[in-house]
Parts: structure tokens; sequence; C-alpha cells
């Protein structure tokens, strides 16, 4: 098989279908593509809890109630927990087997969406706290409702579609198609 080939093969199938032996290259193509992605993403999530870090000394953080300070204290946390997430891709790599390269992609996409989980609580309990502050209650749950259902349609709905589509055939194909219109 043609590199090509190898990937339009394996593309079906999942970390854990992949042995060592027999798919090593795509096994490495899929990590580095996810330590790749993790590099886009860990700065960001790095800027966040820098600023979670900075938000004590700020005037006005001792006006916050105890919600306000549970919010800011949820924030942090999973702020940190999704650093510590996103890391340990890499630090798996740099500590672990070189030749664990299926454990290696296995382990990385489940810190990745444990990560991707806690980026969403700080996100979510960060929004609270600020529009909480700044507006009433009732404004800031409606606010951070629609961030939560943005979060749940774009990281959840929207990937899951595309890859359940992905197994259809061609719209042109399809006996359920309506050619009239």
């Amino acid at each position: 098989m043609t590199d090509r080939a190898d990937a339009d093969a394996y593309g079906d199938m999942s970390a854990h279908q992949l042995v060592e032996e027999h798919h090593q290259e795509e096994l490495r193509q899929r990590y580095y593509g996810l330590l790749q992605e993790l590099r886009v993403l860990l700065p960001g999530v790095q800027v966040l809890v820098g600023f979670l870090l900075t938000v004590p000394f700020a005037l006005g953080f001792e006006e916050l109630d105890t919600t306000g300070r549970r919010l800011y204290g949820v924030a942090l946390g999973s702020g940190l927990m999704a650093v510590i997430s996103f890391v340990s891709p890499t630090v798996f790599h740099r500590v672990g087997g070189r030749t664990l390269r299926a454990e290696r992609l296995v382990m990385g996409i489940r810190s990745t969406r444990a990560g991707l989980a806690f980026l969403a609580l700080a996100l979510l309990s960060g929004s609270l706290l600020v529009t909480r502050f700044v507006f009433d209650t009732a404004v800031a749950v409606v606010f951070v409702g629609a961030i939560a259902l943005a979060m749940a349609v774009f990281w959840v709905v929207i990937p899951l579609r595309a890859s359940r589509h992905r197994h259809l055939p061609p719209a042109s194909t399809r006996p359920d198609r309506d050619d009239q219109g």
C-alpha cells in the first residue's frame, strides 16, 4: 500500500484498534497531529490561567461575595487542570516508552478530552463570575447558558455529526436524495 492508501485504510480505525507492529506510521502521524493541535490550544489556556492568577490582586476582588469567590476557585482550579491535561501528552511523549505509540495516542486523546472539559468549566465559571459581578444573576445565567449551548454545539454536536456523515456515501449516490429539488 502507498502512504496515501494506508492513511485512507486506517482513517476509520480508532486509536484502540491500531496495533504498534502493524500501524506504526499511522500511530506516529496521529500522535504528532494531536501534539500540534495542543501546541495551538495551550497558549490560550495558559493566558486564561495567568489572568486568573492575578485576579485576587486586582481592585474589586474584595467585593466578591461567597458565591463569587467559589466561582473564582472553580475557574482557577479547572483552568489549572486544563493546562495539566493538555500538557500530559507531551510529558508522556518524553517520559513514556518510545515504542508505546498506541498507548500514548489513546492516553493523549483521553487527556485532551479531559482538558477540553476542564477548559469548558473554567470558561463557564469565569464567565458566570464576571457577568454576575457586572450584571444581575438572571442576566449572567442567560449569558452563560448561551455560552454553554455554543460549546455543546461546536465542540460536541457538529464534530459528532461530521464523523457520522463521513461514513455515508456522497449525496448524489444516496437513494433518499430528492432530485426534484
